[in-house]
């Protein structure tokens, strides 16, 4: 049974930056694609960022390029997703997801087979 565990969301302030952590168990296949999405309170899940395990490969939402940047760490199992400048429109869950499918980093959320329970980020004006 695959299991994602986030971690680092936190009230911070705009401008502030945040890492978040997304560390995967229970893996039975080396090659796989991560991402994270984000919800904002009433609004629909979002792609925030992707990474292709293999080869690094990225891909982010067009309105978060430059701010955000996902990377892995493959000895241990965890993607990442720095976010810097903060702002209040930032402000949602967080959620990493996993998917099987090591050719394509798809931006939809049915597109992986496993998710994280999420963390809250906050972001105060």
């Amino acid at each position: 049974q695959v299991r994602l565990v986030e971690s680092g969301g936190r009230l911070v302030q705009a401008g502030d930056s945040l890492r978040l952590s997304c560390a995967a168990f229970g893996r039975t296949w080396r090659n796989n694609a991560m991402a994270w999405f984000r919800q904002a309170a009433g609004k629909e899940r979002e792609f925030v960022a992707g990474v292709l395990w293999s080869s690094g490969n990225t891909k982010y939402a067009d309105s978060l390029k430059g701010r955000f940047t996902i990377s892995r760490d493959n000895a241990i199992d965890t993607v990442y997703l720095q976010m810097n400048n903060l702002k209040p429109e930032d402000t949602a869950d967080y959620y990493c997801a996993i998917s099987k499918d090591w050719t394509v980093l798809s931006i939809a959320d049915s597109g992986y087979d496993y998710w994280g329970q999420g963390t809250q980020v906050t972001v105060s004006s």
